[in-house]
């Protein structure tokens, strides 16, 4: 099974094409660029350094969230339009997940970390064997207070990934916990993980189709909170 995975969940972008639990070529990306301008010229290109075609692609995969709102839009749109123009199926994946899917061979414990800003980020726990990852918790917002409680609890080594690990390390550290981080070419969100986080997707039958597909922001935009705040304002002036 061919798969190509996109990931545009942050401020680095990448595309890669595997078969199965092979990893065949991976293009990365952190210049600056929207990735309105590097993601699909990133995959025409790997796709033509490797002799392939989209039709002998079978499954489009996608980080699909938590992740920057543009971002995720950015990815979930490039998936959505390359399945529907050939009618093939897609996996929508957890960001998170991902990140543990790309460090898998690291027995312990994978904590997958990204920066939400307002004092949280978003996270998701999981556990590897060195080749199979378990998920612990749900992907959520949790401020690093609620995190730190849960993994004081942890009887295993802590490795902390995603864009969020250094933030969390350094907070974390100084509330006296023992955690780790992968170098910083492990460390960080790639299509790799998407592509094996897919994988498992499909083997469990949990594909969706391109009309199906969508964004998992998991919180509301700011845009939209202040819009909900001036609403709620507005009545209550209106009830006085």
């Amino acid at each position: 099974m061919k798969i190509l995975a996109l990931e545009s969940s942050a401020v680095a972008c990448s595309v890669c094409l595997a078969e199965d639990d092979r990893l065949i070529a991976q293009s990365y990306e952190n210049s600056g660029l929207t990735h309105s301008k590097t993601l699909l010229p990133m995959a025409q290109e790997l796709l033509k350094n490797c002799g392939a075609g989209l039709e002998d692609v079978d499954v489009f995969a996608v980080a699909a969230g938590p992740g920057s709102f543009t971002g995720l839009r950015i990815g979930v749109s490039a998936c959505k339009g390359l399945a529907w123009a050939l009618d093939k199926p897609c996996a929508g994946v957890s960001t998170l997940e991902a990140m543990a899917w790309g460090l898998a061979l690291w027995p312990g414990e994978l904590c997958c970390v990204m920066d939400a800003r307002r004092s949280q980020v978003y996270n998701a726990r999981f556990v590897s064997d060195g080749e199979i990852v378990v998920r612990l918790t749900p992907d959520r917002a949790i401020s690093l207070e609620e995190l730190s409680t849960e993994l004081r609890e942890s009887t295993r080594p802590v490795l902390l990934v995603g864009d969020g690990a250094a933030l969390c390390y350094e907070a974390l550290t100084q509330m006296g916990l023992e955690v780790r981080m992968p170098p910083p070419n492990l460390r960080f969100q790639s299509a790799w993980g998407v592509a094996r986080a897919a994988l498992r997707q499909a083997q469990a039958g949990e594909l969706t189709t391109a009309n199906q597909l969508t964004p998992n922001y998991h919180r509301l935009s700011q845009a939209e909170r202040e819009r909900l705040e001036r609403e709620k304002s507005n009545n209550t002036m209106e009830g006085e």
